[in-house]
């Protein structure tokens, strides 16, 4: 398979079930609007997805990205999504580089390939380095660390950590994800005051000094099955806690993530990516498409 395969070509791709297509908008017809991706995404009406992923044009790095959430909006980094699309970069003849930079409007990070018999196996991404900062994540309210805070939400009160590797998180830990209500605590939390630009959110539960089981709601996408960013950020939260080592692995329920938190906070992550399929929008979907694009 070479770059542009064909017209409105497009790659679904998972990463431990987080899925996500992959477009060279430059081989579409037309245009990535809010709409196109809200019906490109629906589980029922469309391709189906937790997002896309835009390659784009970068000046400061080897190839450009951008992450569109399922709602139509824009995220600033993906961890998940940035293996995926070095898989696909890799697979589909972008690149013959074991080792290239991807820039995100959360940073740049550079990815590093490891193969088996040829094929990309598993990936690490240098995914940034955290922080706590209350006006880097961002959190309401005075300039601070952001350290096992409390929050009031559904008539619950909750202690949280926020982080950024580039992306806003809310890190709740408890005792037992068994008894975490996401699919009514997330959506409150992602759009709780105390987070101007929304949050993502993740229930944690420590269950050794080198593992942690997550559960995860996305901003944007809701409940998903895995995230690099989030299992990024619980381990960097972890770690400043000090509830668990440097090096942890993070169970989400799609699969295990492999993160390393350096001295001075910066995050190495380590997973698979896996293709799906490779195909063609019909023209009927094109047609719904192109009246949900502007003229």
């Amino acid at each position: 398979m070479t770059p542009m395969a064909g017209r409105n070509w497009i790659v679904k791709s998972h990463a431990l079930g987080n899925d996500y297509l992959v477009v060279d908008p430059s081989a579409l017809s037309f245009a990535l609007t809010p709409a196109a991706i809200r019906r490109l995404c629906h589980r029922h009406l469309g391709a189906g997805s937790d997002g896309i992923l835009a390659l784009t044009p970068s000046a400061r790095a080897d190839f450009g990205l951008r992450i569109l959430n399922p709602d139509g909006s824009e995220a600033e980094k993906s961890g998940n999504g940035l293996r995926i699309f070095a898989k696909f970069l890799y697979d589909h003849g972008y690149t013959r580089n074991e080792t290239f930079t991807i820039d995100t409007p959360g940073g740049v990070a550079t990815v590093a390939l490891h193969l088996r018999d040829g094929r990309v196996d598993q990936m690490t991404v240098d995914v940034g380095r955290a922080t706590f900062q209350s006006t880097e994540i961002p959190v309401a309210g005075p300039p601070r660390e952001v350290i096992d805070e409390e929050v009031e939400a559904g008539g619950q009160r909750l202690r949280f950590t926020g982080v950024s590797v580039g992306n806003p998180h809310c890190v709740v830990f408890v005792p037992d994800l068994g008894r975490v209500e996401l699919g009514r605590l997330g959506p409150l939390l992602e759009t709780h005051p105390l987070f101007p630009h929304r949050t993502n959110v993740q229930f944690a539960q420590v269950v050794a000094r080198d593992r942690v089981r997550i559960l995860i709601w996305e901003r944007g996408a809701g409940e998903t099955m895995a995230s690099g960013t989030s299992a990024s950020a619980v381990a960097a939260a972890s770690v400043r806690r000090g509830l668990t080592d440097r090096a942890v692995t993070i169970s989400a329920p799609g699969g295990d993530l492999w993160i390393e938190v350096g001295e001075d906070w910066s995050i190495r992550m380590t997973g698979p990516a896996e293709e799906v399929f490779t195909g063609t929008l019909s023209d009927n979907l094109l047609q719904s498409l192109a009246s949900e694009s502007p003229p």
